[in-house]
């Protein structure tokens, strides 16, 4: 059966608390992270051939780290080793959040420093079905965005189905280059293409109407996903399946969730959830990702595979960690035991 493999910067995630008590404790809690390095983990998860690559430095924490992902059932064959340093970014926990945010570690990272024309992809593509990507890639440097397109030129040469997550990091386009300039070229050779209405506005110059907000109704977001996924299509004719994601806050931490998504001039939308509250925000989009991909991978009617991926999405929002660890069982009976 042929792989799916992952392609981005495999991250280490390091939470230090808002409150400094880390300094006192000597302490940081840390997490194997980055968006396709979830998705890897989760198909692996799932009984999915799961393949991933990055590029990493050779030295004991790279390996390490590499061999927990093998230890996750992940093909880590492909994986490069090269460079200076792994990427890092840091995320605050704790109750007065509002001035804290994501920090980035990631320049000069082995995978910030790659160099197009460096990879053989005849190598690193073979016996791959699927090849999935984010935008974070090309967000770090026209270099590696560069090589994005590399991956997808030859990824649609050998018949590989492509899926693409708009992961939109402000804090990361930084390099003189705005998204909509360099993310439509990569959407182009996309079979698959999810995200949220603000992604495709920010990426793809698809606009959201400046009329929805957060006291719109449920009926008006899935309008407003049905006309974002009609131009989408229309603007990429490659693709095949739209996918959105609505989470919206209520109350201190709770949560509202639910997704669309949108095939043959059909809109299909998913049980809507709900959560007083949660416990970690990382990586629910990237499972809900892979949650698409098990179920187009497992041939599942679309309606069924949307839901699998909504449920698997929502139900990382209560696992402290990146990546979900959940197995398909788990959320097909979350799926059917809920209580709308």
């Amino acid at each position: 059966m042929n792989k799916v493999l992952s392609f981005g910067e495999l991250l280490l995630r390091i939470c230090p608390d808002t409150g400094g008590e880390w300094l006192q404790n000597n302490t940081l809690p840390f997490y194997v992270g980055g968006a396709e390095a979830n998705v890897a983990t989760a198909l692996a998860t799932w009984g999915v051939p799961s393949a991933y690559f990055t590029v990493l430095p050779e030295n004991l924490m790279a390996r390490q780290v590499t061999g927990y992902l093998q230890q996750r059932n992940i093909d880590i064959s492909r994986i490069m080793y090269q460079g200076q340093r792994l990427g890092l970014y840091f995320l605050p926990q704790g109750k007065d959040l509002k001035n804290a945010g994501v920090i980035y570690d990631r320049d000069r990272s082995s995978f910030a420093d790659l160099q197009p024309g460096s990879i053989d992809w005849d190598a690193v593509l073979t016996d791959v079905g699927w090849l999935h990507f984010s935008a974070i890639s090309p967000a770090l440097n026209s270099r590696v965005a560069a090589i994005c397109e590399e991956a997808l030129k030859a990824a649609v040469a050998r018949g590989i189905t492509i899926s693409l997550d708009l992961n939109y990091r402000p804090k990361l386009w930084q390099y003189g280059a705005a998204p909509v300039a360099v993310m439509p070229r990569l959407a182009e050779y996309c079979d698959v293409i999810m995200g949220n209405l603000w992604a495709a506005d920010k990426m793809l110059g698809i606009p959201v109407d400046a009329a929805i907000s957060e006291s719109s109704t449920k009926e008006d977001y899935l309008q407003h996903a049905a006309r974002t996924s009609e131009q989408i299509k229309e603007k990429f004719p490659k693709a095949k399946i739209v996918a959105n994601t609505f989470r919206f806050d209520q109350g201190v931490a709770g949560i509202r969730y639910y997704t669309t998504l949108w095939a043959d001039k059909q809109l299909y939308h998913s049980a809507e959830y709900f959560a007083d509250k949660i416990v970690d925000k990382v990586g629910s989009g990237d499972c809900y990702m892979a949650g698409l991909i098990y179920g187009m991978h497992r041939n599942l009617p679309l309606q069924q595979t949307l839901e699998f991926a909504t449920a698997a999405a929502f139900q990382k929002l209560f696992i402290t960690s990146d990546a979900t660890d959940q197995k398909v069982s788990a959320i097909e009976k979350f799926i059917q035991t809920y209580e709308r």
